[in-house]
């Protein structure tokens, strides 16, 4: 694939890099709302773990007992991972083939640039600040 300076990008090229990379933010994002919920379960069961000394003081030991055996052990899915199992296969699989793909195609397309659609938005609003007449004189 022929490769091209940022500036000489298509408006299609600059606008599929563009939704690329809002792609990959809401997959970061993701990312971030998997690991609040992690902490989230994580919290929850530590209140669980705190009940289960409660109902052995109360001397509920049956209840106890099954949720020390039970419960507090037991993963979030079907297939008894926990919660940390499951971010670790997302990052490790789709999070990072994701980013790698983005990322080479930044390369390919942009010779590695990021965030051209902004670059050439600040050009732009940069440009026309530097030839806008002077309206301070309030004229």
């Amino acid at each position: 694939m022929e490769e091209h300076e940022p500036n000489e990008l298509s408006d299609t090229e600059c606008q599929a890099l563009h939704e690329m990379e809002l792609g990959a933010e809401w997959v970061h994002r993701a990312h971030g709302t998997l690991i609040e919920f992690h902490h989230d379960i994580g919290h929850g069961m530590d209140h669980f773990a705190r009940a289960e000394t409660l109902l052995r003081d109360a001397g509920r030991t049956e209840l106890a007992d099954a949720l020390r055996d039970e419960q507090l052990p037991r993963g979030i899915d079907e297939h008894d991972r926990w919660s940390y199992e499951i971010i670790e296969e997302f990052r490790n699989s789709f999070l990072s083939e994701i980013t790698a793909f983005e990322n080479a195609a930044h390369q390919r397309v942009a010779n590695g640039k990021r965030h051209v659609t902004e670059r050439a938005q600040k050009e732009e609003w940069s440009d026309r600040a530097r030839t806008a007449p002077d309206d301070s004189t309030g004229e």
